[in-house]
């Protein structure tokens, strides 16, 4: 069967639009049954419901991400799954919906956590009131919450943009990191293993890491950000962005400058983003996962959880729908799959 990589409109994701403290949130509707909308918590007779907590929404990245999640509590068998969550990626943004879904009595939380510890305090009290918490993409503190889905061993996915760099720039020469937030699990887990990648290994001696940036995963600002680069280090001769946001807009700010075909882009991207930059030249290669099946994990990892069939010790084994059995490791961690590498040669055989 094959696993559906294709974005659905974010009309036919969003229910509702509704204020809270300022911050947007955006429900999806129900899953089963009816098709109506349901709110976190409320399912006939007790249903198992689901809420996702993003790190932002409005994110292309995580509008993926989340699809596949619908797709994964639907086939679980959760009730309802519901998005909630703030437009900004900052660090305590995502208090307020956890503790509104706490007191929805939602069964499983899945969260990408914008901080691992500023929602800590929260996710205990959710727990407490017997929620199952799932951490995705971006780690919580582990005490924090029963399991976490990453992509991919996080070492794996720093060494690859490493050595897409390296070859790009031809093993020499001086290199830049432009992340996303200062306080993101998964990107600084991902830089500490470049930098002591760089560091260690004798093929990148000559390569010059000379500035690490953020762009908050706002377009906007790491397009600034990108341009403040080229400006404080005209000798750059490359730059990293494991971010979806930072390296499209990064392309886009290369792709019209000076600067194409002189200063290399790689990093983490949506293939349907970055086709236009691979296409004309701006990007020669770059990496990510199927974003979808993060979601998807994770949803069948939350419902393992409410029945009971796991408790996110190592050695837990669980089947996520049609990518089969996933097994819990050390610190109740749960891989997803290898990255793959995108350039001109097989771009056109993915629409992520």
């Amino acid at each position: 069967m094959m696993f559906d990589r294709k974005k659905s409109p974010r009309s036919s994701r969003l229910a509702s639009l509704v204020a809270v403290t300022a911050v947007v949130s955006m429900a999806l509707t129900a899953c089963g049954g009816s098709g109506t909308p349901a709110s976190s918590g409320e399912a006939a007779g007790g249903d198992a419901t689901i809420t996702f907590i993003p790190k932002q929404l409005n994110n292309p990245y995580t509008d993926v991400v989340l699809a596949g999640g619908k797709k994964g509590a639907k086939e679980a068998g959760f009730s309802s799954s519901n998005v909630v969550g703030p437009l900004e990626a900052s660090a305590s943004s995502q208090v307020s919906f956890i503790n509104a879904e706490t007191q929805a009595g939602t069964n499983v939380i899945v969260i990408a956590a914008n901080d691992p510890d500023a929602v800590c305090t929260a996710l205990g009290e959710a727990r407490s009131a017997g929620a199952k918490i799932v951490a995705f993409d971006s780690d919580t503190k582990p005490e924090c919450r029963d399991v976490f889905i990453s992509q991919v061993v996080a070492k794996d996915v720093a060494l690859i943009q490493t050595k897409l760099i390296s070859e790009q720039i031809g093993g020499s020469g001086e290199i830049a990191i432009l992340s996303a937030t200062a306080n993101a699990t998964n990107q600084n887990e991902w830089i500490k293993f470049m930098e002591e990648e760089l560091k260690s290994n004798p093929a990148y001696k000559d390569i010059k890491l000379v500035a690490k940036v953020y762009g908050d995963d706002n377009d906007t600002k790491s397009f600034q950000e990108a341009q403040g680069l080229m400006q404080a280090h005209p000798n750059l001769k490359g730059i990293i962005s494991p971010t979806t946001v930072g390296i499209a807009a990064t392309a886009r700010y290369l792709s019209t400058s000076a600067y194409k075909g002189k200063v290399a882009l790689t990093g983490l991207g949506l293939p349907n983003e970055m086709r236009p930059f691979v296409k004309d030249g701006t990007v020669k290669e770059f990496a990510l996962w199927d974003p979808a099946q993060l979601g998807y994990v994770a949803s069948f990892a939350g419902k393992a959880l409410k029945d009971g069939k796991i408790t996110g010790k190592a050695g837990d084994t669980f089947t996520a729908g049609e990518l089969g059995e996933r097994k819990v490791q050390d610190g109740g961690l749960v891989i997803v799959g290898p990255p793959t590498v995108f350039n001109a040669a097989n771009i056109d055989k993915y629409n992520f």
